[in-house]
């Protein structure tokens, strides 16, 4: 079945799918490993990077259940027939700013069912995300402190992804720079192996 929430108010979008934090689930990482192999089977050769990012991915760390998927592509990539398949197999399409776009899954018309995946779809890069992770995981202090802030801005920002995301981001951004110089060129494409 393909989904199309388009027409759906941002007011309703927002009561269906409210920020939730769950404890660390091992489960997510298992997941992931399924949705990976997954992935190589519908990217195949145009697939030449694939991390679990964000929350989900920091071992022991309170987080949104969402399992997020940073997915690097070849750019030569047919997007529009991976996004057919994408969609035929229940994904829904977004198209943030940062990625080319991105694949949805989870997500129906009565609120979350089964496990959120948010795979995002980008070119070969340096990617913030990655050292983000590395860093929470090398420095469960700031994962702590990075928890604590999470919890505050949930009360806050309930029923308003955007403004959750966009308040962590001063924190995000800070210790991403952190990360850099602690791991200075881990991810750039020149230091990758693809």
């Amino acid at each position: 079945m393909r989904l199309d929430f388009s027409q759906v108010s941002a007011e309703r979008l927002a009561e269906l799918f409210p920020i939730l934090l769950e404890e660390f689930n091992p489960q997510w990482t298992e997941y992931y490993l399924q949705e990976k192999k997954f992935l190589e089977t519908i990217f195949g050769k145009n697939l030449i990077r694939i991390n679990h990012i964000g929350s989900t991915s920091v071992p022991g760390l309170t987080a949104k259940p969402t399992v997020d998927i940073l997915l690097e592509v070849s750019d030569d990539i047919d997007l529009q027939s991976v996004t057919e398949r994408m969609k035929d197999e229940g994904y829904v399409v977004n198209t943030p700013q940062d990625d080319i776009i991105m694949y949805l899954k989870g997500y129906t018309p009565q609120g979350f069912q089964g496990q959120a995946v948010h795979i995002h779809v980008r070119h070969l890069g340096d990617w913030g995300e990655l050292y983000f992770r590395d860093y929470l995981i090398a420095h469960p202090d700031i994962a702590n402190e990075y928890v604590v802030l999470k919890q505050k801005l949930k009360g806050q920002f309930t029923f308003d992804r955007d403004g959750y995301t966009g308040a962590k981001g001063q924190y995000i951004n800070k210790h991403t720079e952190v990360a850099r110089r602690e791991f200075p060129n881990r991810y750039t494409p020149k230091a990758c192996s693809a």
